[in-house]
């Protein structure tokens, strides 16, 4: 019996043309194991209400887009049999990357005829969903300065960004519980991570998982600013948690109180947050296409 497809198809993802993209469902998508349909999003929360509608009629939805995309549509099927099904097309792919579902094109869609499918962890920000990563300070800065300026999403910018806010950005003082131990920390940052990436392959968390109930609470603590290049050296190589300036405490439940409101993220995408930040995680809420060579 042929499964039901959705195509929910982000146009304006990663600075990335996708007029050609039902061409490329027609092409690749095999016949005998899908009938599909399309849809296009026309703005914010739109992926999210298709998704929602998509439930109990369709049995995968997939995700055309970046991080923020398959944010807003895994928010929509998270806790419901429906499984989640990714081509990325975004700039940073951090969880599609960590699942080793393909960048190539041709192969997603093989990916996706595969279906292999698993069923991963999720988290919440003050009940808000995030599968990938969320956080605060430094790449919520950064995130808050893409949202509101005109520099096209990618590493390069991205990378151009943090070079030029770096030398004037604070450290934060934070008050942080994690399954009711307390800590207080100054951090450059703070990352809650479900994957142990951010995306581009730049890894925060190396040993992080999707599937083990728990969150990676990465804590970036002040550094020299010329140990900039070390620290993004270390993402890119997995040695992030080898270095003195990262600490790292998994748990379950997470509450965090800083001094005063600011940027966070979730899967990249960024808004305004109050004082106190509740964080937990839900163990097997979602499930999702992965990569031939994905292993826990």
């Amino acid at each position: 019996m042929k499964r039901k497809a959705l195509f929910i198809i982000n146009p304006v993802s990663g600075g990335k043309k996708k007029d050609g993209v039902p061409d490329l469902v027609q092409k690749y998508v095999d016949p005998t194991i899908f009938d599909y349909d399309i849809e296009f999003t026309t703005g914010i929360f739109h992926a999210n209400g298709l998704a929602k509608a998509a439930v109990g009629e369709y049995d995968i939805v997939v995700a055309v887009g970046g991080d923020g995309t398959v944010n807003e549509v895994a928010s929509g099927i998270v806790n419901t049999d429906t499984v989640l099904g990714v081509i990325p097309y975004g700039s940073g792919n951090g969880l599609s990357r960590f699942l080793n579902i393909p960048m190539n094109v041709e192969e997603a869609f093989k990916t996706l005829n595969q279906a292999r499918a698993i069923t991963i962890d999720a988290g919440q920000m003050n009940g808000q969903w995030f599968f990938n990563m969320a956080g605060m300070g430094f790449d919520a800065h950064i995130s808050h300065v893409f949202a509101h300026g005109s520099a096209k999403r990618g590493f390069v910018s991205y990378f151009k960004s943090s070079v030029k806010e770096i030398s004037t950005y604070q450290s934060k003082n934070y008050h942080i519980e994690i399954d009711g131990v307390a800590y207080n920390r100054e951090a450059f940052m703070l990352s809650m991570a479900n994957s142990s990436q951010y995306g581009n392959n730049a890894h925060v968390s190396p040993t992080a998982s999707v599937q083990d109930g728990l969150l990676d609470v990465c804590i970036i603590k002040p550094f020299p600013l010329w140990r900039f290049p070390e620290m993004g050296l270390r993402m890119f190589t997995k040695t992030a948690d080898s270095s003195r300036y990262v600490e790292i405490i998994k748990g379950k439940h997470i509450q965090i109180t800083r001094q005063q409101e600011g940027p966070i993220h979730l899967d990249g995408e960024p808004q305004v947050a109050g004082t106190a930040i509740d964080i937990q995680v839900v163990p097997d809420a979602l499930n999702v296409i992965v990569g031939a060579s994905y292993h826990k």
